[in-house]
């Protein structure tokens, strides 16, 4: 028998069936509870948490109400903000934009950058490759006033270059210079310059780095093949992008300390990695490219790995310590040379890289304890000139000694 007219049978027998009646209570409540819908499509009671719409289905579930942060939280972020408004505002006006023409190829190559004022006498910093080979320069400031630059000098190793405006003095709003040596990882910074030609666009970030080294495709001496290095290099992820080199890195007080300079990416747009020379860089560099049209650098004449550090293969080569620059060669007739300085003649396979070993390791330079390469070239750039005499701390096959080097100027 089917099931409907089983049940139709129970619902019509009469009560004097009481256990088939049973039956069918029980049978009811067991289909309720399994889930048998109603027949009432609507509820006068919503569920708690349901939005219900007029058909009666479910749209979304409601999410709590967000409580407003305190008016303490709101100041502070309002303060900070206050910091980075009134800092465009202060300096904006000393960050111009540059255009230059030069012929390649036989076509005119029109470029754009940025710089910023340097003091009150016109002179205006910008990048060596910006102003490179230009025919042309065009300064355009804040308030759209546009002039003629001259090319006061270009220095390709630290990649600075100086312009020449003649403005009234109103428009030389010269730049504060901070102390790049004081930096730390983590700090807040800004960039404003004319990304794409657009003028005074500011970005922020922080200090993602210090201490780089990053080569310069101009950095390479024709007469020796010597390859040279920029030091103290600062990392940054504040955006910079076409246009912007040339312009100011700033401190948070509105100071300069650094000239923002190359991104490194494989697309040619900015991917969260920024490179800026340092403000010290310029405070050496620059007053000589004003006073000769150029600048002189100190030269030892050493190179060593870029691949490893002393601390890096100092367990591989039983080494005595765990820094110090190993000596990889020596420059044919420059002042380490002349000093007898060593390079290496043996080589080491490390890690699936290959060094040449067996050359002097220097661990200071005037009793200060160098820590890699990059510190000497660090200290060498900041701290002596052509001419000086300083005191390397050399060890060699275990002995320590001490070495005098009369620097001489590094070939142009």
């Amino acid at each position: 028998m089917s099931l409907t007219r089983r049940l139709s049978s129970l619902i019509w027998t009469p009560l004097r069936r009481p256990v088939a009646l049973l039956a069918l209570i029980v049978l009811l409540a067991a289909l309720f509870a399994c889930g048998v819908p109603s027949t009432n499509t609507a509820s006068d009671q919503p569920i708690a948490g349901v939005d219900v719409g007029t058909q009666g289905t479910v749209s979304r579930a409601l999410a709590p109400t967000a409580t407003a942060v305190s008016a303490d939280i709101v100041a502070s972020a309002q303060a900070a903000q206050t910091v980075f408004t009134n800092l465009y505002e202060r300096i904006s006006p000393s960050v111009v934009n540059i255009e230059t023409l030069r012929r390649t190829a036989r076509v005119d190559d029109q470029l754009t950058g940025s710089g910023f004022i340097y003091d009150t006498q016109g002179h205006i910093i910008t990048n060596a490759h910006v102003v490179y080979d230009a025919r042309e320069v065009w300064v355009t400031f804040n308030d759209g006033y546009v002039t003629a630059g001259e090319i006061v000098g270009v220095d390709n190793f630290s990649d600075l270059a100086v312009l020449k405006v003649n403005v009234d003095s109103n428009r030389s709003l010269a730049v504060t210079l901070g102390d790049s040596s004081m930096l730390k990882v983590g700090q807040w910074v800004a960039t404003i310059g004319n990304p794409f030609g657009l003028l005074s666009s500011m970005t922020m970030g922080i200090i993602s780095a210090t201490g780089r080294t990053l080569d310069s495709s101009q950095m390479i001496d024709p007469t020796t093949a010597t390859r040279f290095s920029n030091p103290s290099i600062i990392q940054i992820d504040a955006q910079i992008n076409p246009g912007n080199s040339g312009g100011p890195l700033l401190d948070i007080t509105g100071n300069v300390i650094g000239v923002n300079t190359a991104i490194r990416s494989e697309t040619g747009s900015f991917q969260g990695i920024g490179f800026a020379v340092p403000v010290n860089t310029v405070k050496k560099i620059v007053p000589q490219i004003i006073a000769n049209g150029r600048a002189s650098y100190a030269w030892l004449g050493i190179d060593s790995s870029s691949v490893f550090t002393v601390a890096s293969v100092a367990a591989d080569l039983k080494l005595p310590v765990d820094y110090g620059v190993l000596v990889t060669s020596v420059a044919a007739g420059s002042p380490a040379e002349e000093a007898g300085l060593r390079g290496g003649a043996q080589t080491a396979s490390i890690r699936g890289n290959v060094l040449t070993t067996g050359g002097d390791l220097i661990i200071a330079i005037n009793n200060q304890r160098m820590r890699d390469f990059e510190a000497l070239l660090t200290f060498l750039l900041d701290n002596t000139s052509p001419g000086d005499t300083i005191t390397l701390t050399v060890i060699r096959e275990n002995a320590t000694f001490d070495v005098q080097v009369t620097l001489r100027e590094r070939p142009q």
